[in-house]
């Protein structure tokens, strides 16, 4: 395990959810919804190289993880099996009303969890044994990282950046250009 928890006091969990993790989920959420929606309806096929994911799977990707990661914690265990993206999501519009839709139910039932609930410990494949609370960090990790990579495929795709944090280029010139 790395950085093992000892334990968690029930105060330490609640605020951790509460004054943290969903502040910064929310946060994290409006940026990952630019990036998606700057994904030209017509591109969602686009791949770097052979071995990428396209933009669509990586867009799945991020977004079906976070709501594998969301329902350990409300759960208290890990589901592992596959997540398929649902035929109705044929391109980023699709996406991102599902996305949407999915993280604003999770969250509010996020919101009712109880400290017992948020210090239970959960099991990541073996490999970490942590409270539940623990995982909607490790959540944010996962979607940043791989939202940084999904902001790279926009620009050769022909998409604008969007404004991550901070002004991108793209974002720059459209205000530099409505003045």
């Amino acid at each position: 395990m790395l950085f093992p928890m000892q334990s968690m006091a029930p105060e330490q969990a609640r605020f951790l959810l509460e004054g943290l993790y969903l502040p910064r989920l929310k946060h994290e959420h409006q940026m990952t919804r630019r990036v998606i929606e700057a994904i030209p309806l017509d591109k969602g096929d686009y791949r770097p190289d052979q071995i990428s994911r396209t933009a669509l799977e990586l867009a799945w990707h991020i977004t079906v993880t976070e709501m594998r990661f969301m329902d350990s914690v409300l759960s208290g265990e890990f589901d592992l099996a596959p997540r398929s993206r649902p035929e109705s999501i044929k391109n980023s519009t699709d996406l991102l009303n599902w996305y949407t839709s999915e993280f604003e139910a999770h969250v509010d039932k996020l919101k009712q969890l109880s400290a017992d609930q948020l210090t239970k410990i959960v099991d990541f494949r073996g490999i970490l044994k942590e409270p539940a609370v623990f995982f909607l960090g490790l959540l944010l990790h996962h979607s940043i990282h791989h939202r940084g990579q999904l902001s790279m495929y926009l620009r050769p795709m022909g998409a604008k950046v969007p404004a991550i944090y901070g002004e991108s280029y793209d974002s720059a010139q459209a205000r530099q250009q409505a003045v």
